[in-house]
């Protein structure tokens, strides 16, 4: 819960730090993008470490580190320190979500799926109260409370987890050296396809510039070297089956492009509706809730109807009502229903989608490599991020380049919802199972 809030929480509070700190709208911005960083870099590298050293071990510093950090946060006295505690606090709290996969895989047996897919429940309603939360802070206290509310909450989850999680097992650990290698090609690679990722999305932005081409060619370079090395090493951090063997790599690349349709649509709503439709903040906003209520109450029933329909129908069904709810944005609504209705509409079939897709996305390729869930739940969050990532990099690009924002907007749902309905043949490739694991 606290790191899906304080993915969108901040948000609200860029103009009051802007303000405060006297920074540019350029480095505001990178507090965002430093959080994004730090998570997608260090969530393969917190899902290893997690199966070598304990679960519950890693779960409370986890835990510990992101509540240390959002205080160093709330403290920092200039924009250049905060954005670096930004990172500092998501790599500290990428291994939450990792260690709480191989919790869960480990104590909860039989009923491990359907705890699984509950667990998943969890995300959508950060990112509906975040924004929220952000906005009472900034109005009525300070920017700094937007971290200084982690303190209390990462301190009392570290005193339950310490009470209530049961030790690891030393049986339940994986043996063997640390990879520091791969674990540093492929985090070279990601920052360095972030960074240019980030750069497209800059007005002035060429794809022939230095800005753009040093940090890409440091990710396909580093990149290359990564898999050559996980290919080479008797035991790598990472194995290759894991990424693109049969089963896992289907299933990578469905999570990544339909977290990426899904999170790249919701983030856009509010500015199309406001833009296209003349809709006020308050009204383009609360579109995320319907989208979030959506998800939150279809993948709470899918986990519980899981060992009837199995893996591969959730994702033909959700991936079907996601390229229908994109679909729905690109034409105005027809006459007589209101824009505002039309719209909420179309964002809760994007929400039913992702929501239906949620307990087997989690579940599909977890049986196979039980003892690994927390590497699997650490793929599987990287592969969305950089869905996501990829997908507003491309939408923000190709928005700043036009002079019709609007209706570039429009085309970029389009694309977006043949994206789900072209990757829909590789569901037949994800492993399916029914019943429990």
């Amino acid at each position: 819960m606290m790191m899906s809030i304080d993915a969108t929480i901040v948000a609200t509070a860029l103009h009051a730090l802007e303000q405060d700190l006297g920074a540019s709208i350029n480095w505001t911005s990178w507090v965002i993008t430093a959080y994004w960083f730090g998570y997608v870099v260090m969530l393969p590298v917190s899902g290893r470490l997690s199966e070598r050293y304990g679960h519950r071990r890693v779960f409370l510093l986890s835990t510990l580190a992101f509540a240390a950090a959002s205080l160093a946060c709330g403290l920092a006295d200039s924009i250049y320190a905060l954005v670096l505690f930004r990172a500092l606090q998501s790599a500290g709290g990428a291994g939450l979500t990792p260690a709480a996969t191989g919790i869960i895989v480990t104590w909860f047996g039989p009923s491990r799926d359907r705890a699984l897919g509950l667990f998943g429940a969890v995300f959508p309603v950060g990112a509906m109260i975040g924004p929220l939360f952000g906005g009472l802070f900034v109005t009525y206290a300070s920017w700094r409370d937007v971290f200084f509310v982690n303190v209390p909450l990462g301190a009392l989850a570290a005193l339950l987890g310490l009470w209530l999680i049961p030790r690891d097992r030393a049986v339940d650990r994986l043996r063997g050296h640390t990879d520091v290698p791969g674990m540093c090609w492929l985090g070279l690679a990601v920052i360095g396809g972030m960074l240019a990722a980030s750069t497209l999305g800059d007005a002035d932005a060429r794809l022939a510039s230095w800005r753009f081409l040093l940090p890409a060619a440091t990710s396909l370079l580093c990149g290359r070297q990564f898999f050559r090395h996980i290919r080479q090493t008797a035991a790598p951090f990472l194995e290759p089956r894991l990424i693109y063997g049969p089963g896992f790599g289907a299933t990578n690349v469905l999570n990544a492009a339909y977290a990426g349709a899904t999170a790249g649509a919701i983030t856009l709503v509010p500015l199309y509706a406001t833009s296209r439709y003349g809709l006020s903040a308050l009204d383009s906003g609360t579109l995320l809730i319907a989208e979030a209520i959506a998800a939150i109450t279809l993948s709470t029933l899918a986990a519980y109807l899981l060992r009837l329909s199995g893996y591969r129908l959730p994702f033909y069904v959700g991936g079907t009502l996601t390229a229908l709810g994109l679909l729905l944005l690109v034409p105005g609504p027809p006459g007589g229903i209101p824009a505002y209705a039309w719209l909420a509409t179309a964002a809760a079939l994007i929400g039913a989608g992702a929501g239906i897709m949620s307990p087997a996305s989690r579940n599909a390729c977890l049986q196979l490599v039980p003892r690994q869930a927390s590497t699997m739940a650490a793929l599987r969050a990287t592969a969305q991020e950089l869905g996501v990532i990829v997908a507003l990099a491309a939408a923000t690009a190709t928005m700043a380049r036009t002079s019709e924002p609007t209706a570039a907007l429009a085309h970029i749902y389009l694309v977006l919802a043949l994206v789900c309905l072209v990757v829909l043949p590789l569901v037949r490739r994800v492993p399916e199972h029914r019943g429990a694991w």
